[in-house]
């Protein structure tokens, strides 16, 4: 009896425990795709934060060095991962940023909308943040003789939204 009841016992996996492998795998991989994509959005997201400090960083830096004064559009420049911040005296201070942020010097002391594209930073002397507008998607700034304003965008599930930063 005990020889019978060996032979009749097949080795392997029944269909059920397949199945029910391939559907744990199949939501772990689901999980993974869905994951992936807010993962990179966030990294994405902390660098335009960063670089965006890093800018008023500089502009502070350029106004303790010269007595409160701010640096002008025409005197600064980008150039690869370096801005240089500069006044029609040829003072200057450096902010570091990332290789693929684009610095963009706004007209100085100008009052207006900025509407920000991911990855771009929009910098304007002689300016304070105001308010959001359009549903967030861009950023008044308003004239004030000794801040900067920083304006960016930061990414979310359906659409970037304007961040902006004063000095």
């Amino acid at each position: 009896m005990l020889n019978r009841v060996r032979k009749s016992r097949n080795e392997g996996f029944t269909i059920i425990e397949v199945m029910i492998v391939l559907a744990i795998a199949g939501l772990i991989i689901l999980v993974v795709l869905l994951a992936v994509p807010a993962l990179q959005r966030n990294g994405r997201n902390t660098a335009i934060k960063n670089d965006a400090a890093a800018i008023a960083g500089g502009v502070s830096e350029f106004a303790s060095n010269n007595d409160g004064g701010l640096p002008t559009k025409n005197g600064s420049s980008q150039a690869g991962s370096a801005v240089t911040l500069k006044d029609a005296n040829g003072t200057a201070a450096t902010a570091k940023v990332q290789a693929s942020t684009t610095v963009n010097f706004g007209a100085d002391k100008t009052a207006t909308s900025v509407t920000p594209n991911a990855g771009e930073l929009t910098v304007t002397f002689g300016t304070k943040c105001g308010a959001p507008a359009n549903n967030g998607t861009q950023y008044t700034i308003v004239v004030s003789g000794r801040a900067t304003s920083v304006v960016y965008a930061i990414e979310t599930a359906g659409a970037s939204q304007a961040k902006c930063l004063d000095t």
